[in-house]
């Protein structure tokens, strides 16, 4: 596991978590905006990015790591804690470990409830079609096709357009494996979740699966003070991957209150 850092190390701390398949740079556009004022840590999960030789384990070894690495080098403690997808679930996982560990959470699009018809379909489809969704043709093909499928705003600037053509084609099908197996198929939402001080928002796209609005009940149901917000003709996880701006100043208003 890797961690980049944005702004002072002294200023309160925020950790953003991206989602499986993705790396570190899901969130660059909101850690610079945000180490104007706090220090922003992006940790680049086993298996993705810069790290993808390393075998991803689970939610619960990357929580672990997680962990060292918030008592190490933040005092134990972190103001903000966010995570999308699979980062999303981390979150979750890391919260009920440590009922202090953070004042604020952002929880977006992530699924705390094994689904494992789900995750069988989603293993299967890997297996098939491999060459189809990450060889290094496939991801060209899919950066060319967004402006076809997505509005302006939502499009990678030039940035990250080269992140993603060097990290995605050298995503193992181990680490997707692994993902959906856990991440999918086997976590549970720990009730020790229930003594979190964190505050807690839970976001998901209008158009996402019933597992994912579901999920959020769960975690309200456990924190009754958590929020949730539901993003309006949106997908998964588009406010934290392709819209910062909005990502922001939701954020940002979460903050502050």
């Amino acid at each position: 596991m890797n961690f980049h850092e944005f702004g002072d190390a002294a200023a309160p701390h925020i950790m953003l978590i991206h989602g499986g398949g993705n790396a570190w740079w899901n969130y660059l556009r909101q850690a610079r905006a945000l180490a104007e004022r706090y220090h922003v840590i992006l940790p680049t999960l086993d298996g993705h990015g810069e790290e993808y030789a390393a075998d991803y384990q689970s939610t619960q070894a990357s929580a672990d790591k997680l962990m060292a690495y918030i008592e190490e080098r933040c005092g134990g403690r972190l103001f903000a804690l966010g995570g999308v997808s699979l980062g999303g679930q981390i979150v979750l996982e890391l919260l009920s470990r440590k009922p202090e560990l953070a004042e604020k959470a952002i929880v977006d699009g992530s699924v705390c409830y094994p689904r494992p018809a789900m995750a069988r379909f989603c293993l299967a489809a890997v297996g098939l079609c491999w060459g189809l969704m990450f060889s290094e043709r496939a991801c060209r093909f899919q950066l060319a096709a967004m402006p076809k499928i997505l509005p302006e705003k939502m499009l990678y600037p030039e940035e990250l357009r080269e992140h993603y053509l060097r990290d995605m084609p050298r995503l193992r099908k181990e680490t997707l494996f692994a993902i959906y197996r856990t991440y999918m198929a086997d976590y549970t939402l720990k009730e020790s979740i229930r003594e979190t001080k964190a505050q807690i928002t839970y976001w998901y796209g209008e158009k996402e699966m019933r597992c994912v609005k579901k999920s959020a009940q769960m975690v309200k149901r456990c924190v009754p003070s958590c929020e949730i917000y539901e993003a309006k003709g949106y997908n998964h996880g588009y406010l934290s991957i392709y819209l910062p701006d909005e990502w922001l100043a939701l954020a940002e208003a979460f903050f502050q209150r």
